[in-house]
């Protein structure tokens, strides 16, 4: 029996199909956009994620016209199709596990209207995250979703993995950020979802079906996204802890009063470890000896109200104010443990800068001590993230696998690092025990297997973990409604 990834007959990605299907898109597409040739199968086989397999076919649409062609000529093949943009995804879910034709977005990336009044525009959905954030920012605006890949990640993967970055936790999700959108489905038919108006009830809502979906339910070719004024000042605070249990608890101070941070980042005391030990120039990280935690929090608003929610969001990060500690000042003591080691506020761009490259060291550290890291974004509530670094502690001791620990504090959202050498089998099989460790970890403290990253191919056997059958039974059929053939994606997101 055929699940709603498989595609429902035995011919699917044939000798024979291929070549049906490439003598029918010849006639629609001229051939520096249609491709058999090996090095370009090669590329666009994988992502930023350990998977990889060749396409058969790969073409490069402009239009939703030219997708509609594309989706209606590999369902009468019966040929697997695969959606991507730049590939920046960690979770295989641009991967084309099955071969078949690979549909590249990012030479869609028209602008189709803009309208500043109304606080909107209209783009193909291959546009460059930080691209779109130029063109709006001209008119003073700014699109809330900035993953950290945004100057190479299209807005379409942002659509397909709900992906959102860092300002998630004072402006939303992708989701939250979307009006409306325009899709293939798996049918070759046109989807319009959504509305150009904050409000709207009228029918389902296919537009927050759509995004998340990974390209499993349609191609999502348009979007309508709303647009959020450009904040008239920012600043950042950088404040070291003693341990992750002080951090997590002045991150549920700052999520609990009127002011709210534009974004909470976190590192954890294993990646300080190595950033004290092998970083290029320790000594002007500025990291305390005895830190186990760092939050970097972004305060941003109108220029005469930033002081204040300033001075509220420090107060909230330094602790209940005490009469040992009248005042808003760091300086952890026998009285006030849980108060930050050091906290220093930066308010111009070179000021955010020093303080950012505490942050920003800590990816080519990572490179540095492990030549590949297994990245997982799972969430779970704020108030347990002690609780589940603690646990990651033990997982990597008890597996002897190096894990560090940093992500977006704000919402929970712990991108879990497992360094190891891809060239050694014991390290992958014991990398592989720890991760479903990891995994069940997350979900028995209530938490999800991903906040941003997607399911893709890599993690798609542990939704029954997280899913019951029920609710998996009511997904297969959504699937089959919008892609009855089972060609978009296969292999991806739900199991079978």
């Amino acid at each position: 029996m055929t699940g709603p990834n498989d595609l429902n007959t035995e011919q699917e990605g044939s000798p024979d199909a291929l070549e049906a299907l490439y003598a029918t898109l010849r006639t629609n597409f001229p051939d520096e956009r249609l491709s058999r040739e090996p090095g370009t199968r090669w590329a666009y086989g994988m992502d930023n994620s350990r998977l990889h397999h060749p396409a058969d076919i790969v073409a490069f649409p402009l239009s939703h016209e030219e997708v509609v062609v594309l989706v209606q000529a590999a369902r009468a093949h019966r040929v697997p199709l695969t959606t991507r943009g730049r590939g920046t995804g960690t979770a295989g879910g641009s991967v084309p596990v099955h071969g078949g034709l690979v549909v590249v977005m990012d030479r869609m990336n028209a602008v189709l209207e803009f309208r500043p009044e109304d606080r909107l525009i209209r783009i193909q959905t291959g546009m460059i995250n930080a691209e779109l954030q130029r063109i709006v920012a001209a008119a003073g605006f700014f699109w809330p979703p900035d993953p950290t890949s945004n100057a190479l990640c299209t807005v379409g993967g942002n659509l397909g993995c709900n992906a959102a970055g860092p300002h998630a936790v004072k402006y939303g999700t992708t989701r939250e950020n979307v009006l409306g959108l325009k899709a293939v489905a798996g049918t070759g038919a046109t989807i319009i979802a959504g509305t150009e108006t904050t409000k709207g009830v009228v029918g389902y809502d296919l537009t927050r079906l759509l995004i998340g979906a990974e390209g499993t339910l349609g191609i999502i070719t348009e979007a309508t996204l709303k647009l959020t004024p450009l904040p008239d000042a920012r600043c950042l605070i950088r404040a070291f802890y003693r341990d992750m249990h002080a951090a997590s608890q002045a991150v549920s101070r700052l999520m609990n009063q009127p002011a709210t941070p534009a974004a909470i980042e976190f590192i954890d005391g294993n990646a300080l470890n190595l950033m004290r030990n092998h970083a290029q120039n320790p000594d002007a990280l500025a990291i305390p000896d005895t830190a186990g935690a760092l939050l970097m929090i972004e305060v941003d608003g109108t220029r005469d109200a930033l002081e204040s929610q300033t001075k509220m969001i420090q107060q909230a990060a330094c602790g209940p104010l005490t009469p040992d500690r009248p005042e808003s000042a760091e300086g952890a003591s026998a009285a006030d443990p849980n108060a930050p080691l050091s906290l220093v506020i930066a308010h111009t761009p070179e000021e955010m800068a020093t303080l950012w490259s505490a942050r920003k060291a800590l990816s080519p550290t990572l490179r540095h001590v492990a030549p590949k890291k297994i990245n997982e974004d799972v969430v779970v509530p704020v108030s347990r993230i002690p609780v589940l670094i603690g646990e990651l502690d033990r997982i990597s001791l008890r597996h002897a696998v190096k894990i560090v620990n940093f992500g977006h504090a704000g919402n929970g959202n712990i991108h879990v690092n497992l360094l190891i050498d891809p060239e050694d089998p014991d390290q992958r099989a014991s990398a592989e025990t720890a991760l479903a460790e990891v995994f069940s970890t997350v979900l028995s403290l209530g938490g999800t297997l991903s906040g941003e990253h997607g399911i893709g191919a890599v993690k798609r056997e542990y939704i029954r973990k997280e899913i019951a059958p029920e609710s998996l039974t009511l997904m297969h059929g959504i699937k089959r409604v919008f892609d009855p053939d089972g060609i978009l994606n296969p292999g991806k997101k739900i199991p079978d």
